[in-house]
């Protein structure tokens, strides 16, 4: 009798174990792209692991709000567009913009041309014409204004756009060039204006801008294409003094503007002297960064020493790119291979030289997008969002390559590995979503994680190992195990409430 009853106590404990194991499982959506082939690809099936590496979510140890993840509307990426078939165009749109898609919520363009347009232009186009009487945005109207709008109409949640000015016209300038060169003082205010009268026309267009960077790359690029040069202190004398006073008086003071756009290496002086004092600090909305002086290097203490410097100011990813490269056509194992190069492995110095190897294109991007999350960026633009075969247009010939490919003469799209690897975020992780704490016991897996503002929490994992990796993923007391593949990287979807 005593031997039967200690039999069915030992079956219910096992029974009241069993269910709360079962009360302990995380309910999860699991998304892969892998360079065994796996796009974006829901995983149903989760074998048993054992020694599953450990990931604990950490909800209440917030960090950075996300502005948002996307690209760049350029002159070349929508001549490309109107190249193409109705039916591809319109499939690019959605594949970027729809709720189906990467749903981007966060986009660039180009004020005046850049190297990623089919020749120089400018809006101001009168050599001097200081009050911009005949200022025109003409140029935009048959390409670019075309294709933001088809974004538009796509967007069910809406993006923001912020604009860039590569170099005013060349009659505002000192070396009277579209190349090089600074901004002649007394245009500053004209140039100012410059800024206004673009809000306004694109308005006319159905455009809401949401802000502006200041200049790209204001150190320079070499002297190739367009530019226009400041120093920290030019360039914030500008927006405290002109800039930021003018679209003030004109209403636009709610524009954001983002002070450096340029690389990571050099953020703590451009910090240091945008955020001097309050009449500065009070202008510039944040800073936005680029990502080319390494292929593989985040800049971790630079970006914490940013947003240190000012903590309740955007810190905006607004440019990276494959550079320097021709794109490989319908070879998605070529983006997982370390054979892509760019403009450092010919012409860094030698002092620089390490910090550009051969690197794989994916490896790069989901590394940086890590990276900046767990360093405080609350935002990552990519460069073109369409390039062709060759990796233009360009007027320069500065080849690059885009997460889409297209061949307009065969009317053919190719969406590259990178797409779907700019998707894991822009999909997952919305705007207003709070980065948050992460612990992971395995330095090779790269994680980061957000709860978004629905509640739902969205992690992304990468590994760029050559092994499979069992996941063990703990939040509130629940925990659930999964695999991701060799060189993969997942988003995982926990819904609300678990």
């Amino acid at each position: 009798m005593i031997k039967n009853s200690f039999y069915l106590l030992t079956l219910l404990i096992l029974v009241m174990v069993s269910c709360n194991e079962k009360e302990e499982q995380l309910t999860v959506e699991v998304y892969e792209t892998s360079a065994s082939g796996n796009q974006l690809k829901l995983i149903t099936e989760f074998p048993e692991v054992r020694n599953p590496i450990q990931i604990k979510l950490n909800p209440n140890e917030q960090f950075q709000t996300i502005t948002g993840f996307g690209g760049a509307f350029t002159e070349s990426s929508a001549y490309l567009l109107n190249k193409l078939g109705k039916e591809n165009r319109k499939k690019i749109i959605d594949a970027y913009f729809s709720k189906n898609g990467a749903n981007y919520s966060l986009t660039r363009t180009h004020m005046n041309s850049c190297d990623f347009s089919l020749d120089n232009y400018s809006y101001s186009p009168v050599e001097g014409d200081k009050e911009l009487e005949h200022f025109s945005i003409e140029e935009d109207k048959d390409d670019l204004i075309p294709m933001i709008k088809d974004a538009m109409a796509a967007s069910e949640d809406g993006f923001k756009i912020f604009a860039s000015p590569w170099t005013a016209a060349p009659w505002m300038k000192d070396n009277n060039n579209w190349v090089g060169g600074k901004l002649l003082p007394e245009y500053y205010d004209t140039w100012a204006l410059f800024f206004s009268k673009y809000v306004d026309a694109y308005k006319n267009e159905g455009i809401d801008i949401w802000g502006f960077t200041v200049e790209n790359e204001p150190l320079g690029n070499g002297n190739n294409w367009e530019s226009m040069h400041f120093s920290p202190k030019e360039m914030t004398d500008f927006v405290e003094y002109h800039l930021g006073p003018k679209l003030e008086a004109d209403g636009k003071g709610d524009l954001k503007i983002l002070g450096y756009d340029q690389n990571r290496e050099h953020l703590k002086e451009w910090v240091d002297e945008m955020f001097r004092n309050e009449a500065s600090s009070k202008y510039f909305a944040g800073t936005a960064i680029h990502w080319y002086a390494s292929t593989f290097e985040v800049f971790p203490e630079e970006l914490q020493y940013a947003h240190n410097k000012a903590p309740n100011k955007y810190l905006i990813q607004a440019e990276a790119c494959v550079d320097s490269e021709i794109p490989v056509w319908q070879d998605d194992n070529w983006y997982w291979s370390k054979e892509a190069t760019d403009w450092g492995w010919d012409w860094a110095p030698e002092k620089d030289k390490h910090l550009h190897p051969k690197y794989s294109p994916v490896n790069r991007y989901a590394r940086d997008i890590i990276g900046c999350l767990n360093n405080r960026v609350d935002g990552w633009v990519d460069w073109n969002m369409v390039l062709d075969k060759q990796g233009g247009p360009n007027w320069f010939k500065n080849w690059c390559i885009a997460p889409v490919i297209v061949d307009p003469e065969a009317d053919e799209v190719y969406f590259t590995p990178l797409f779907f690897t700019m998707s894991h975020f822009s999909k997952f992780i919305r705007p207003n979503a709070k980065v948050i704490g992460v612990d992971n016991s395995d330095k090779d897996l790269l994680v980061t994680a957000a709860e978004n503002p629905n509640g739902n929490i969205s992690v992304v994992i990468f590994n760029e190992t050559e092994k499979e990796k069992s996941i063990g993923l703990l939040l509130n007391g629940k925990s659930v195990e999964f695999i991701i593949a060799p060189k993969a990287i997942q988003t995982v979807v926990i819904p609300k409430n678990q």
